[in-house]
């Protein structure tokens, strides 16, 4: 985040040298207050940039072998170009290299389902999860190692989730 913030001040500076730079060419004929609000939307579009290719670079620091299965596009008030433009703010992958089968039926297998966040700092979770491939019926494992079967949902069949682990 700190950097993030040194980023945004360096863009707020650099874009107000090119208003600086306009009015030392205009002979300082354009106005002083294109010097601030240049800063600001210099700032303002670093921001937006970084927001909208998060995902991407996320996507290229995931190790071989990971697989994105759902992605959350999301709109937010207070940005209202999202309105137009949502922009992934959450996503979660599959490690198939961790997909295991070790239990009587083959039908059932065990992975670790990641979910990345776009927050103030960027947020990680994993939660390991039991899939039945015959009833598409996903159960996540607590933090004791049992079942929590309360929390069981059904995939529709052609979940992502579903064909990735079970495909």
């Amino acid at each position: 985040m700190f950097w993030t913030f040194v980023a945004t001040v360096f863009c707020g500076l650099g874009a107000a040298g090119i208003a600086m730079g306009i009015r030392a060419v205009t002979a300082k004929k354009a106005p002083k207050w294109l010097i601030p609000v240049f800063a600001g939307a210099g700032m303002l579009a670093y921001l937006i940039q970084g927001e909208y290719t998060w995902y991407d670079h996320k996507q290229t620091l995931l190790p071989d072998g990971a697989v994105v299965v759902s992605a959350e596009r999301q709109t937010i008030l207070w940005r209202p170009w999202t309105f137009v433009f949502p922009h992934v703010t959450a996503f979660s992958v599959v490690d198939t290299n961790g997909i295991a089968r070790d239990t009587a039926d083959e039908n059932i297998v065990r992975f670790t389902l990641y979910r990345f966040e776009q927050t103030v700092t960027d947020a990680v979770s994993h939660r390991m999860h039991i899939l039945n491939c015959t009833t598409r019926e996903l159960v996540p494992i607590g933090a004791d190692g049992t079942p929590r079967v309360d929390h069981m949902k059904v995939l529709e069949a052609g979940d992502e989730l579903l064909e990735v682990t079970c495909g």
